[in-house]
Order: C-alpha cells, then sequence, then structure tokens
C-alpha cells in the first residue's frame, strides 16, 4: 500500500518537523508531491468506473470524492505516502493502491452482512403482507368508506339546516294565519320534521361508524403484523448500529484502541453521524499505526465536479472535517506533536482599531482583517473588548458582526435605545452595505442578482451548504468595478445577512463560480480574505438623519 518516493523527487525536501493540524494546514512539500502523483494516477486509469463528472458527455450519477496522502516513514527510514478515498468508491471499498476502510462492512461473511440480511428479510415480509391482495382491498375499502360517509353526513347535515329554515320560514308565515288551535297542530307535526331529521342523520352516522369498525376488524390482523415486524426490524436495526459501533475501533500511536460509539458519546452528538469514520485521514493513519509506519503529515484534496449543495473545487486542498472527522482524530492523534492550531492564535493582536466616528449613541470603527468582532471561544481579544477598555462608564452592544477574516465598518451600539432602533433597521433592511471583493476568476456578467438559499453544514461547521428544500433565502447583487488577468474586482451589496453569504455567493458553481481570494473554506488562502465591507448607511435614532459611512479598502 505504501508508494515510495525516488530519491531524486525528494532530494533536499526537509521533514517536518511536526503532523499536519488537520483542520488547517498548508501542504507540506512532501504531501503536495504525493498527491500531484496520486492525481496523474487518477488521470491515467480510467477502469476506476467512477463517475467524477470530469468527462464531457458522460452519463450516469456524478459523485465528486475527497481523497487524502498521508505521508510516512517506514521502520527503516525510507520516505513514501499512503492514499485513500472517502466511502466508497465505484460502490465498493477494495481498490489497488488505496488503503483499505477502518472496518470493512462489506467483507464477505461479516457479522455486519449476515445481520442485514435478517433486517433485509423483515423488509421483504412487510412488503410480503403489505402486498397481500385482501389486505389492499381492505385498505381500498376503508378509504372509500371514509369519502363517503364524509360525503354523505355533510350532505344530510346540510340537507337538515335547510330544513330547519324552510319550517322556521313556514311557522313565521302561518302564525297570523291560523288558530292558536290549528297553529299548534302545525308546530306538533313540524316537531315531528324535526326529530326525525336528527335520527335520520344520528342512523347515517351510526351505519356509516358500524361499517367502518367492521372494516378495521378485519384489516386489524394485517395491520398488528405489519407493525410487529416493524417494531423487531426496528429492534434490529438499533441493536446492528450499536454492535458496529462497537466493533469498529481505531488506533492511536500508543496502540491504544477507542471504538467508534465511545468517541462519539463524549460529544454533543451522542452517537456518531452517518458515514464517521468513513473520511481520509482516519482510514490513513489506522493502516499506518497498524502496519509500524509512522505518519508525518497529511492533505486532503478535491477530485472531481463540484457537488450541487457545497463548493468543492476540482484539485483543491482542504481540511479534515470537524463533525465527523474532529472527534475521532482527537484520538488518533493523542500523543503526536502538532503543527500550531491557528484557531488559538489571536491573528488581530498588534493591529489598530480605527474610530471612524463616534457620538453618544453609537460608534462606528473600520475593523481590520483577522480580528474578531466578539469575543471568541479561545480568544478574548476583539473588537467589542477593546471598546470596553475605553469605554469605561459605558457596556457596548453589538448591533451586528463581520467575519474575522473580514475588514471593514462595523457599528457598535452606546445604549440599549440606539441598538433597538439601529437593529430594527438591520432586520428590517433598512440598512444599506456595500462589500468590495475582489474573485479568483474572472467573470464575464457585468452585473446581476445572486439569489441561492444557505444552510450551516452539520458535519462540517462553520461552512455552509446551498439548500433549496432547507435553506433560508440569501440574495446579493453584484457589478463589477474592474478586471484583471485573472481577478476580478466587484462591489457586493447582501440584501439578507446569512453566514458566509457573500463567500458562498461567490464561490458556488451556481453563483459566480469565483472564490473570494484568500478564502481559505471556499477557495485558496492568501495573505488575507480580499473582503471588506466599506460603505455603511442608516438612520441616526435619536437626530433621525441618514448617517453615511465609507472606509475604502487597501487592496
Amino acid at each position: 500500500m505504501v508508494t515510495y518516493f525516488s530519491e531524486d523527487d525528494i532530494k533536499g525536501i526537509a521533514l517536518p518537523e511536526r503532523f499536519t493540524f488537520p483542520f488547517f494546514y498548508e501542504p507540506h512539500l512532501l504531501t503536495q508531491l504525493a498527491a500531484k502523483e496520486l492525481q496523474s494516477y487518477l488521470e491515467n486509469h480510467t477502469d476506476l468506473n467512477h463517475n467524477f463528472g470530469l468527462e464531457v458527455g458522460q452519463e450516469g450519477m456524478v459523485i465528486g470524492k475527497m481523497f487524502g496522502v498521508l505521508v510516512v516513514q517506514d521502520k527503516h527510514g525510507q520516505l513514501g505516502y499512503l492514499s485513500a478515498f472517502s466511502g466508497k468508491l465505484a460502490g465498493t471499498n477494495s481498490h489497488v493502491r488505496f488503503v483499505p476502510p477502518v472496518f470493512d462492512m462489506l467483507t464477505e461473511d461479516s457479522f455486519f452482512l449476515r445481520k442485514v440480511q435478517t433486517v433485509n428479510q423483515l423488509n421483504r415480509e412487510v412488503e410480503t403482507v403489505e402486498s397481500n391482495p385482501e389486505y389492499i382491498r381492505l385498505k381500498e375499502e376503508i378509504e372509500i368508506a371514509e369519502n363517503s360517509s364524509d360525503t354523505e353526513v355533510v350532505n344530510q347535515k346540510a340537507s337538515n339546516k335547510t330544513r330547519k329554515q324552510e319550517r322556521k320560514n313556514y311557522r313565521e308565515t302561518m302564525r297570523s294565519m291560523l288558530s292558536k288551535e290549528d297553529y299548534d297542530k302545525l308546530e306538533a307535526g313540524l316537531i315531528k320534521e324535526s326529530i326525525s331529521d336528527k335520527k335520520l342523520l344520528l342512523s347515517l352516522t351510526a351505519g356509516w361508524q358500524a361499517k367502518k369498525e367492521d372494516l378495521q376488524q378485519q384489516i386489524l390482523p394485517f395491520q398488528q403484523e405489519i407493525d410487529r415486524l416493524k417494531q423487531e426490524r426496528k429492534e434490529r436495526s438499533a441493536a446492528l448500529q450499536e454492535e458496529l459501533f462497537n466493533e469498529y475501533y481505531f488506533l492511536n500511536k500508543d496502540g491504544q484502541r477507542k471504538s467508534l460509539g465511545a468517541i462519539f458519546s463524549e460529544t454533543v452528538f451522542g452517537k456518531p453521524p452517518a458515514a464517521a469514520g468513513e473520511c481520509t485521514t482516519p482510514k490513513l493513519l489506522q493502516f499506518a499505526f497498524q502496519n509500524d509506519l509512522k505518519p508525518l503529515a497529511m492533505a486532503e484534496f478535491w477530485w472531481g465536479a463540484s457537488p450541487k449543495s457545497e463548493v468543492r473545487k476540482h484539485k483543491h486542498y482542504y481540511p479534515a472535517c470537524t463533525g465527523k472527522c474532529e472527534p475521532i482524530l482527537k484520538h488518533m492523534l493523542a500523543g503526536m506533536e502538532l503543527d500550531d492550531n491557528p484557531f488559538l492564535t489571536n491573528q488581530g493582536e498588534g493591529k489598530s482599531l480605527e474610530i471612524v466616528y463616534e457620538d453618544d449613541s453609537f460608534v462606528v470603527v473600520n475593523k481590520p482583517e483577522n480580528m474578531l468582532s466578539v469575543p471568541g471561544i479561545h480568544i478574548s481579544d476583539s473588537v467589542i473588548t477593546r471598546l470596553k477598555t475605553t469605554m469605561t462608564d459605558i457596556e457596548p452592544i453589538v448591533i451586528h458582526r463581520l467575519d474575522m477574516a473580514t475588514s471593514g465598518l462595523l457599528v457598535v451600539a452606546k445604549t440599549k435605545e440606539a441598538h433597538k432602533h439601529i437593529q430594527r433597521q438591520f432586520l428590517n433592511h433598512k440598512v444599506v452595505k456595500r462589500y468590495t471583493a475582489v474573485l479568483s476568476n474572472v467573470i464575464t456578467q457585468d452585473e446581476g442578482e445572486i439569489n441561492l438559499p444557505l444552510r450551516g453544514d452539520l458535519n462540517d461547521r462553520p461552512r455552509q451548504l446551498v439548500c433549496f428544500e432547507f435553506g433560508k433565502k440569501s440574495v446579493t447583487k453584484f457589478k463589477v468595478i474592474e478586471r484583471g488577468e485573472t481577478t476580478t474586482k466587484v462591489h457586493f451589496w447582501p440584501l439578507t445577512g446569512r453566514t458566509h453569504q457573500l463567500r458562498m455567493h461567490a464561490a458556488h458553481e451556481l453563483g459566480l463560480n469565483a472564490p473570494i481570494v484568500g478564502d481559505d473554506l471556499y477557495g485558496i488562502s492568501a495573505k488575507r480574505l480580499y473582503l471588506h465591507a466599506a460603505h455603511l448607511e442608516f438612520m441616526h435614532p435619536v437626530t433621525k438623519e441618514v448617517m453615511k459611512f465609507e472606509v475604502k479598502e487597501d487592496f
């Protein structure tokens, strides 16, 4: 499984001092070399029988894949790398050159396949009962009875109501025309009619109820058998899943084993999400630990067409996912010296916070890139904490936020009244916001509107997904202001305020298909994210004057 480097290829390349921090990294030269070789292999081996969506006119379901490489050193000191893919490739786990899964559920005569057969047998038994002609006939008769009874009862009630009104009108007409004795006789007859109508309605309702109850009694044995089979299927599936979680274990460098179930029992999930453990990095590390190989560095890249929901670019490097991989890698990397976690480093340290405007109601600042708007889990330094140190007599209140990587205008309230007033303007879309961004491709449109609903990726926060079923409405207007040889400078006007809205609308293939330069989540990292909140316009909460602020970007 190890693909060894040639001495000439790696000559002069220093070994990594520490293992890659998997959730934010620049690929080491050795992993870049390994990835390039693996990509060449993928380009030249067309016998994988997997549709990556890279060939024009290719039919069938397109499924791009995350691939990973792990640079390792064997016990003789030789350097090479391992290769892996996420999930399955062409419906199978077994492929030449790639490490096997941590736990192969498709192994012949495995406990998983044996017990899945029992679950599948229960599925077939449910289908047999549900396809029984007598069961189908009874279901149809019950549906007909329900519809017919509803219709006839409604019609009878309407008829009774009409007849009641007719009797009332008749009484009023005859009251002055008949003697008391004759009117009393008339009234007695009308009362009998009323009683008769009520009896008819009761009889009709009771008749239909009896018929439906009889049909329900006839279908009951079928339904009880279906419920029994489904309950047994549910219990066996849950037991199989629990057994799988316990048998599915991961190693670390010290040979310590920990099951998938135990790993996720310590998280907010409580149990593993779907496909946990099938990503590339856990596969690679498991094989290395099992075969006395020392892991030195890792990298993951996307191969194939971008999926419709998320932003994945062909051949681009990506970090390991947080939802499924982070808990597993916490165990697998225990005791290994890792590169520094950048999320624990205050990237705003040493940067100044410019006050653009201040009065008794609010303050407007020009936030530098890579400074938090509010304190984070690990870093307290932020716009708010800095303002608090200078405003000792008041408590500044956040009205809106900018992503840490985004620079530009941010307004902070100094009173509760100002906060309420300006926040209402944000909620009612009365605030004018304009951003400037540099995109990583040349786009042909001069201006337009992007409307792609967004929701969070629960398995890989803080990344966002385009989701037309559950996503929140997200609308952005844009206008090109300058084109370069490989980039485009644009103005963005976000008409909604979703997380990563501008970054997703720029990067997604249904948007501009041009990630913002320096976007380490949806594009390629650079010295900074080239996104700046340049213009802000809203009504003053006290004077009602329209306040306009503008700070030009420095890129």
